[in-house]
């Protein structure tokens, strides 16, 4: 098989990382093809955790190329971040990562217009206020966008942001007018100063990718392809609006990255064992920790707080509805289930196999977001376990109630669970 994508089938932060980081012996390169630097993952070998959020997983692994595509985009300051916490941890990325040069970058101003527009009460979508949406709004629009290549050329970059920066500086303006707040205007010299910085110690890293990536098909390299945030969050199949501004569905392959669909031949869909959710927008099976505090345990056990902004994570029971909608859209051939250790010790747990809409029974998932909070979750319980199942490495070491859990997912899910996760390490793995 030529090329592999993961991809997250819920709302983001599924462990999508750890799945790639344990094929990774498998493949050539890794691909990044969406979103930005709020995409965080958390990766532990041996014991040593990396948090990334822009650069792909396969950054850890000495003999795997990995690949920025042309669909990310690159806050430049974050990028060179992660390149020297990787070189603190021993690990050297010269000659082995590469960033398009047709990516779009995010600047200050990209940043400020987020914050004012999320300052407002009205029309909030809870962005992590990284410049994503800002920065996906010029590349789309075409006049104010900037690629990364275009950093590499300074004085073409300096006319470019004397026409940008004082457009911005007007458009913000009016925003802080609006939100009676205060802005300092940004200074074009300036902005260009401090990104030609970074541009020089970028420059190593910046190719045209998508020849990059063509040519290693042509010789026979493997690929893998890693989504960022979750299908639920794609900007068109998604629970519009509040979703991110890119494709997080396979989908978003061929146009974020420039590699033909039909190369793509096994798709791995990523769940947890439950559900979470950051920001805004419905979320049916959510526990508001009315009686019984489930959620918040969840929440503390799994860890639940953002990489990129450390915010608590809303979490709730497992949504099947909203996952064959997903493993649908994807095209997934399986699935992993992640974090079912953060279950045991629950005595029983719930799955959502059904919505009810006005008294009427649903097993479609809607993705508009005025239909989805009109759902009310039906539930089938299940018995949980007590054990602690971090130390299982086959499916034969689980508790009977883990088993019959995972099997009850695929059973819903109507796909095969070929790993489950127990532990943040990669040796806390069950191939199933």
């Amino acid at each position: 098989m030529p090329a592999t994508c993961v991809v997250g089938l819920q709302w983001g932060d599924e462990a999508k990382g750890k799945i790639v980081d344990l094929l990774g012996d498998g493949f050539d390169l890794v691909v990044r093809y969406n979103g930005g630097a709020n995409a965080g993952h958390t990766v532990v070998v041996n014991g040593k955790a990396f948090k990334l959020s822009l650069l792909p997983t396969g950054v850890i692994r000495p003999n795997v190329t990995s690949v920025i595509g042309n669909g990310v985009v690159v806050y430049p300051p974050r990028f060179l971040e992660e390149v020297d916490q990787l070189a603190r941890g021993g690990i050297d990325v010269s000659g082995s990562l590469f960033v398009s040069d047709h990516a779009h970058v995010i600047f200050p101003y990209h940043m400020e217009e987020e914050r004012l527009l999320e300052s407002g009460g009205e029309g909030k979508i809870g962005t992590t206020g990284r410049g994503i949406g800002p920065c996906y709004q010029d590349k789309v629009g075409r006049r104010f966008g900037i690629r990364v290549g275009e950093l590499l050329r300074p004085d073409h970059l300096r006319e470019r942001l004397k026409f940008v920066v004082p457009f911005k500086n007007r458009l913000m303006a009016a925003f802080a007018n609006g939100h009676a707040a205060t802005l300092k205007p940004f200074d074009p010299e300036a902005v260009a100063t401090e990104y030609l910085g970074y541009a020089e110690r970028m420059r190593p890293f910046v190719t045209d990718t998508s020849r990059l990536l063509q040519d290693s098909l042509a010789a026979g390299k493997r690929l893998i392809f890693e989504a960022a945030q979750g299908s639920l969050l794609d900007v068109d199949h998604g629970t519009y609006p509040y979703v991110t501004s890119s494709s997080s569905l396979p989908s978003g392959i061929w146009g974020g990255a420039g590699v033909p669909s039909r190369c793509v031949q096994r798709i791995i869909g990523v769940v947890k064992a439950y559900t979470s959710r950051v920001g805004q927008g419905p979320f049916p099976t959510e526990l508001d920790d009315g009686s019984d505090g489930t959620g918040e345990r969840i929440r503390r056990i799994g860890r639940e707080y953002g990489t990129v902004t450390g915010r608590p994570r809303r979490v709730g029971w497992f949504d099947a509805v909203a996952v064959r909608y997903t493993a649908a859209l994807s095209g997934a051939d399986e699935i992993t289930v992640m974090l079912l250790d953060v279950l045991s010790g629950l005595p029983e747990l719930k799955l959502c196999t059904a919505y009810e809409i006005d008294g009427e029974r649903h097993t479609h998932f809607p993705s508009d977001a005025y239909q989805l909070e009109k759902c009310k979750p039906v539930y089938e319980s299940i018995s949980g376990w007590s054990e602690d199942i971090t130390k299982a490495r086959k499916l034969t070491d689980l508790p009977a109630g883990a088993r019959r859990y995972v099997e009850r997912i695929s059973e819903l899910v109507g796909l095969k669970v070929s790993v489950v996760s127990v532990g943040p390490d990669r040796e806390q793995t069950i191939l199933a």
